[in-house]
């Protein structure tokens, strides 16, 4: 599974805090050894107490209105997390939606970048097999079913 993660990889609010909650301490304990993260990266852990081998950290864009590379930032976390899945033999991945929380990302324009980089690593990358694309709430799944109905026409 993918993790929203902020910078210091040390948990923090939403899905980032849910998971660290649902890992147990390990996972924090775990992460302080990782020095943080640079936005765009992502970083490998084993998920400890969750139903997972691995939690990928990836570390999106807070959206300054796109003047500070915040797209190409967001489409390099989910590129570096698909890499990661594959040089780890990951065979199902599972991302939430990054960076529009807290970090105010466009939910309709972070979910076109999502779906483009995935499609695009997964056309010239076979390993992975399952990709899934978790939503929090009924508002974002109508969401982003639209932005799948545009982007597969």
């Amino acid at each position: 599974m993918v993790n929203a993660a902020n910078n210091s990889l040390t948990g923090g609010g939403g899905v980032d805090g849910a998971i660290h909650k649902a890992a147990g301490p390990e996972l924090r304990e775990f992460c302080i050894t990782l020095r943080g993260c640079k936005t765009g990266c992502a970083k490998i852990t084993p998920a400890f107490n969750l139903p997972a081998k691995f939690v990928i950290h990836a570390v999106g864009p807070v959206w300054n209105n796109g003047t500070a590379n915040e797209e190409t930032s967001l489409a390099m976390c989910y590129q570096n997390s698909l890499q990661l899945a594959v040089e780890n033999n990951i065979k199902t991945i599972a991302f939430p939606c990054i960076s529009t929380g807290a970090y105010r990302f466009p939910f309709d324009k972070a979910a076109h970048i999502a779906l483009k980089t995935i499609t695009d690593f997964l056309n010239s990358n076979s390993s992975i097999e399952k990709v899934y694309l978790v939503v929090f709430g009924e508002k974002d799944s109508r969401n982003y079913e639209k932005t799948l109905n545009r982007f597969y026409k």
